[in-house]
């Protein structure tokens, strides 16, 4: 089951938010607005913009009216503040490009909006696929396909990889199916085939016990029967069967265990892993060009040989000269050895040059097959010549077996090379075991037996037998046992982690003593695996602006070689016809056509437009495996060009800076309550709040009740505990909690306030100089103080402590050793925010900042043009994430946050924020590296290829040499980008400059 390109999630949803934390959206929607978010009729769509340049109410209504204006938007508002747009139409009339350019035209600019993601609703409008394609050779290839796909209608983006071979397409599946994408791609003349989309799921199946055509219609008969499959195809030749299904409706064991029953057993199926099929391909395709280049070597060389060694043996000589009708043995061997190289070995360049010109496009394989057919051609040419007139001039068959040759060996380097910057994704794949132990229950939950199952196979809710040493074969949580699992291997944290009862696991970590009983919750698509495999593949998918230049190159990079080519051939003629060079330059039997003619040649093979192709998206592709394996997720290109400038980073205080783990630290009453009846009043009312420190007041409260309870066992303490927790609060009545200042309800019929001292001072609670006092102290020591109100009489102050992480003063020292200037921003008060900078050593600080405001915050450092970074974990942080240059959301954070940012940190560990910047400045000064061997081999060598050092050095490059320096190009650079998987992340103790005895 492939992953889902859309809508991507690493953790579980964790539903809707506390009203504490409504932010930047709730303003733009509106509360009910947030409820009903994409709740629109079927045939419309919904959209948020992103727009800036407005600056005034004038602007907001010029671009309301700018989209009301389109023929099919039937609502639009805009958000002067949020510098947003929310726009609601028919995408069947309608497309994002005409909501962007309708902006833009209004004189501000524009970008769509990621949708929010919702686990209970399905993707209106368009669908993602992911498609394979074969036959790209450049990035000439890769624009083609690209303008072909975004041409077709019901089209609405179109990216395509030439390192991957892959293609995502975005499209209305009302307007145009899958099949028939597939179909645009072959009619240009390449490969292709769907792998997966973003709203159905997919499993390809190996048929055991199909021996007639009745199976076949029997099989076929059973899939069209099943509710939840949507489309399924049998291979007759393979005997695979591919089902696509609706995981909502069906299950992958369900799937089967059906096909099984309905059968009466009489198919058996074996999952195959759609990963493994992929990487499968990628071998099948190195191997393809392994025999290609072999079979073309094996002929070659007796051509070569026959040039260079045999007028130096004699025997050898003499048996080539022997004259064989009306041409000499030699002549016969090498148009038979060549004939077969051109048109058998060759025939692939033909297919993609042919492809290419009727598409309108050229690319490298036109070149490829223009320099071998004119020196083939010249040679037959000048061999009947030689037969009819008698005047024999030279041939030059091995010019066009060579570069055939070399180009191929080229190709399968490259072929290897893209290879390996997959294994990152391999190393994912192989981390899922392929069986699980499934503990099967009867209706009362007993269990009563255990089968080992298919890993695939394993549906939600099951639950899974994991011994010491296994593998975890599904995300999900632990329901009986204790242990300790290595999770080094998806997040990159070396420390084992204690796993109890309701602790979360992912699978393909490994358990490392106990054993534990985990009930499965994700499975196929929706494992952190798979979400982080798919991660890794939309990244490596994805283009950095600075490819743009590389892909308008490549554009003109063909004509302009061939003009270059003419030119050389046109020049050099004509100086040999005006006598500028002697006649002795000439070879024997020669003229000035044809030595024209090779210098023209080893211009058309020597120029290469792959090297510029290959500079950018090969470096991409093994930076986002390099930060994979490091724990730093990287969504693309255009991430990793931004990262490399920032000038400032953005911290969230709580939970990214701070553990998130708030504890109270003290509880004083003022008034003559008890301190119990004080806490059980407090914990009531927080009862019902989301919000951290509500949880952090009720583990005290608690604890403080509970202390003395009777320590039977584990489980039964834990029941105790659930069962006398509900009894001892008191029942409240209109809870309300209010953004940035607390809660407030009632008990007893008598008005409740927790919160800061906002909350207090608008319901009109005075706050005695000696309370006050005591806040004071708490937030000058770095605690929050919550003040409570009873009746309309404060009645006592808690203080909550966040600890800081370890690192965090170690990071912000880091950060301002590499040239980046660390700020925090915090909705908590001055004097708490000051001393927790203190602490971390950061100066600029921007305290009692609204959710909606850490936005404002940021936008304020980019209007100097400076790149700012926000690191951030909450569902409060994600506006402020997504108006970041750079967002970097901490793995064990939220969604939303996660779905916001560009660099999901999955250990959860502040240190790799500076791994981040250091890998995209690492990684793009490989991207200009890269672009410098591409460009400056060009500039270098397609002057020497025309001859330019020939009349004062005499040096010249025949074409089959041009040949190997064209395939050597393009392997210069995809092996200087594999370099970057030496990368290994900087030491603190080495940027601060720390000495370790």
């Amino acid at each position: 089951m492939g992953p889902r390109m859309k809508d991507l999630q690493l953790t579980a949803s964790a539903g809707k938010g506390s009203p504490e934390y409504a932010g930047e959206e709730e303003r733009l929607l509106g509360g009910d607005d947030i409820e009903n978010y994409g709740k629109v009729p079927e045939k419309f769509r919904r959209i948020q913009v992103s727009v800036t340049g407005m600056t005034c109410a004038a602007c907001s209504n010029s671009v309301e009216s700018a989209l009301m204006s389109i023929p099919g938007v039937v609502k639009a508002s805009v958000a002067l503040l949020q510098n947003k747009a929310d726009v609601t139409f028919d995408p069947i009339l309608v497309k994002d490009e005409d909501i962007t350019n309708a902006i833009e035209d209004a004189g501000f600019d524009a970008d769509i909006l990621p949708e929010p993601n919702s686990s209970s609703t399905k993707p209106h409008g368009t669908r993602v696929g992911q498609f394979t394609i074969g036959g790209m050779t450049c990035a000439a290839c890769v624009n083609s396909v690209e303008s072909i796909l975004r041409k077709l209608p019901g089209v609405k983006r179109a990216t395509v990889a030439l390192a991957t071979s892959l293609g995502e397409v975005e499209y209305d599946p009302a307007v145009i199916s899958k099949d028939e994408i597939v179909n645009a791609i072959e009619d240009a003349g390449f490969e292709a085939s769907f792998v997966q989309s973003s709203e159905e799921d997919k499993i390809m199946l190996g048929v055991i016990g199909i021996s007639s055509e009745m199976d076949i219609q029997m099989l076929e008969g059973i899939l069209s029967n099943l509710k939840g499959v949507r489309q399924f195809y049998f291979d007759h030749t393979s005997r695979d069967l591919e089902v696509h299904f609706d995981p909502e409706l069906l299950g992958s064991r369900s799937l089967i265990d059906g096909i099984e029953s309905e059968s009466h057993r009489k198919f058996k199926f074996l999952v195959k892993n759609p990963y493994a099929r992929m990487s499968s391909k990628d071998l099948e395709e190195s191997s393809k060009m392994f025999r290609l280049f072999t079979a073309s070597l094996f002929l070659s060389v007796p051509v070569l040989l026959m040039r260079v060694v045999c007028p130096r043996i004699p025997l050898l000589y003499s048996l080539i000269l022997w004259q064989c009708g009306p041409f000499q043995m030699g002549d016969w061997l090498k148009w038979a050895l060549v004939t077969v190289v051109q048109f058998g070995v060759g025939k692939r360049f033909y297919i993609a040059a042919g492809r290419a010109l009727r598409n309108g496009s050229t690319n490298m394989d036109v070149l490829v097959a223009l320099g071998t057919s004119v020196s083939y051609f010249y040679s037959v040419y000048a061999l009947l010549y030689g037969a009819i007139t008698g005047f024999w001039s030279p041939t030059y068959f091995e010019t066009s077996a060579m570069l055939i040759t070399f180009v191929l060996l080229g190709k399968y380097l490259e072929s290897l090379a893209k290879g390996k910057t997959s294994d990152a994704i391999r190393k994912l794949v192989e981390l899922t075991p392929a069986t699980a132990t499934l503990l099967v229950q009867d209706r009362g939950g007993k269990i009563v037996g255990e089968r080992e199952i298919d890993a695939l196979l394993i549906q939600p809710g099951d639950v899974l037998k994991v011994l010491p040493g296994a593998k975890m074969p599904a995300d999900g949580l632990v329901v009986w046992g204790s242990s300790y699992v290595n999770e080094s291997m998806v997040t990159g944290e070396s420390v084992p982690v204690s796993k109890e009862v309701d602790s979360s696991v992912i699978g393909g970590t490994i358990n490392l003593h106990g054993s534990l009983h985990i009930q499965a919750n994700k499975v196929g698509s929706n494992t952190v695996l798979s979400q982080i495999i798919s991660l890794v593949e939309t990244a490596q998918m994805s283009k950095a602006p600075i490819q743009k230049f590389a892909d308008f190159i490549a554009s003109i990079f063909v004509p302009v070689v061939i003009t270059l080519a003419l030119l050389t051939l046109l020049g050099w003629y004509l100086a040999g016809v005006l006598g500028a060079y002697p006649t002795e330059w000439l070879p024997g039997n020669s003229n000035h056509f044809v030595f024209a003619l090779m210098f023209a040649i080893s211009v058309v093979v020597i120029a290469c437009p792959c090297a510029l192709g290959l500079a950018t998206p090969t470096a991409v592709m093994v930076a986002t495996g390099v930060g994979a394996n490091n724990g730093v997720l990287i969504k693309g290109g255009d991430a990793l060009e931004r990262a490399q400038k920032i000038k400032h980073v953005v911290f969230d205080k709580t939970g990214t800076l701070t553990q998130g783990k708030a504890t109270v630290t003290t509880a004083k009453v003022f008034s003559g309550m008890d301190r119990g009846e004080f806490l059980t009043l407090v914990a009531s009312a927080e009862a019902s709040s989301e919000h951290p420190l509500a949880k952090a007041i009720l583990e005290y409260a608690r604890h403080f009740h509970f202390l003395d309870e009777p320590n039977a066992t584990k489980d039964g303490q834990s029941n105790r505990m659930e069962s006398n927790f509900f009894g001892w609060l008191l029942d409240v009545s209109d809870f309300t909690a209010v953004p940035g200042r607390g809660v407030h309800c009632f008990i007893d019929g008598k008005q409740i306030l927790v919160g800061n001292r906002k909350l207090l001072t608008e319901n009109q609670v005075a706050i005695p100089s000696h309370v006050e006092k005591f806040v004071v102290e708490l937030e000058e020591s770095a605690r929050t103080g919550i003040l409570v109100a009873y009746d309309n009489n404060l009645i006592g102050v808690l203080g909550v402590a966040d600890p800081l992480k370890r690192e965090a003063a170690v990071v912000v020292e880091g950060l301002m050793k590499i040239g980046v200037n660390p700020i925090m921003v915090t909705g908590d008060n001055w004097r708490t925010a000051q001393a927790v900078a203190k602490e971390v050593g950061i100066t600029d600080v921007r305290a009692e900042v609204m959710p909606a405001g850490k936005a404002d915050v940021i936008h304020s450092f980019q209007k100097g043009g400076s790149v700012v970074a926000m690191v951030g974990d909450g569902i409060n942080d994600s506006p402020a994430l997504a108006a970041a240059d750079v967002g970097m959301a901490i793995g064990a954070g939220t969604d939303i946050a996660i779905e916001a940012a560009d660099y999901v940190l999955m250990r959860n560990n502040l240190e790799d924020v500076i791994t981040a910047i250091d890998l995209s400045r690492k990684t793009f000064t490989r991207i200009r590296l890269n672009y410098i061997f591409a460009m400056g081999y060009n500039v270098v060598a397609i002057p020497v290829a025309a001859g330019v050092l020939y009349p004062s050095l005499k040096i010249k490059l025949p074409p089959w040499v041009a040949g190997a320096c064209m395939a050597l190009s393009s392997v210069t650079v995809v092996c200087s980008s594999l370099l970057l998987r030496r990368y290994r992340k900087p030491r603190l103790t080495t940027i601060l400059e720390i000495t370790v005895e």
